[in-house]
């Protein structure tokens, strides 16, 4: 990690969120939002390559050093957009712009659809919209969940002898990272436990969601964003391959070489989205 970065804590009438704040006190406002399992340090490399921006990397809602949702409350993505518009304004930010990666891309698009007028423009990373499901399966899937939800409680996090094995762990996860990445991961995501360490992260983060919204629900988030937005789609990430969808938006793009962390897992994947942005941003 490069640049000065500052840890903070933010204290939301309903939860406490950790967070590093990065660059000068004038810079434009921008609230920066991870992927699921990753936390704040998911910008470690791009966030000191951005210019003229004041940014607050959130650790979400139960991952890193955030607090988790209290018993009997879920992870919907309703609940972070809720949670990022407290901190905008605790921060006293009436206008701010979003740069999300991943689920944080998708929690930026709803906000930003659901409250245009709050956002000045939208940077997200290889993630636009949730994984959507067709009407009629709505109760089937809600019958799922519901029913994993009940089984829940016995289970246990894994418990890792050393962080060596849980950073290979990470590395091999349901989305592969470099070794620098699961590191820098593990820096903000991992605790020590009897017999080793395990992830501070909420377990029923990894519970499926009882509620997807339908294809068209999803686009209407897209097409109520009124700010300015660029999106940055990762060669061998989760868009690439959804020609569709990409065809269907109405924001300019770049396409880039890496996988679906490409700002984390390099230096050189860092630049290439920092050059993108830093165009993006200074744009009148």
């Amino acid at each position: 990690m490069t640049g000065f970065v500052e840890e903070v804590r933010l204290s939301l009438p309903h939860i406490e969120l950790a967070a590093h704040l990065f660059g000068p006190a004038d810079g434009q406002p921008v609230i920066a939002l991870h992927g699921w399992l990753d936390n704040a340090n998911s910008f470690a490399r791009l966030a000191p390559k951005l210019n003229g921006l004041r940014i607050v990397a959130l650790d979400l809602a139960g991952h890193g050093y955030s607090e988790h949702r209290p018993p009997g409350a879920s992870y919907a993505l309703w609940d972070y957009a809720l949670d990022v518009l407290q901190v905008a304004e605790q921060l006293g930010w009436q206008r701010f712009s979003l740069l999300g990666h991943s689920l944080g891309a998708i929690v930026s698009v709803i906000v930003a659809g659901s409250l245009p007028e709050r956002v000045e423009r939208l940077a997200l990373i290889d993630g636009v919209i949730a994984q959507t499901t067709p009407a009629h399966s709505t109760a089937e899937r809600m019958g799922m969940a519901l029913a994993v939800q009940l089984q829940h409680d016995g289970k246990r996090k894994p418990v890792y002898a050393t962080l060596d094995q849980a950073v290979e762990a990470r590395m091999k996860g349901a989305v592969a990272v470099s070794r620098e990445a699961a590191e820098l991961l593990a820096q903000r995501g991992l605790m020590p436990v009897p017999g080793g360490f395990t992830w501070r992260s909420d377990s029923r983060l990894t519970l499926p969601s009882p509620l997807r919204l339908s294809q068209e629900q999803a686009m209407t988030f897209v097409n109520r964003v009124a700010c300015p937005t660029h999106l940055v789609v990762a060669e061998e990430g989760m868009l690439a391959s959804h020609k569709a969808l990409l065809d269907q938006l109405p924001f300019s793009l770049d396409v880039l070489p890496g996988g679906h962390h490409l700002h984390l897992n390099d230096e050189a994947g860092a630049t290439l989205v920092a050059d993108c942005f830093n165009r993006f941003f200074a744009m009148p």
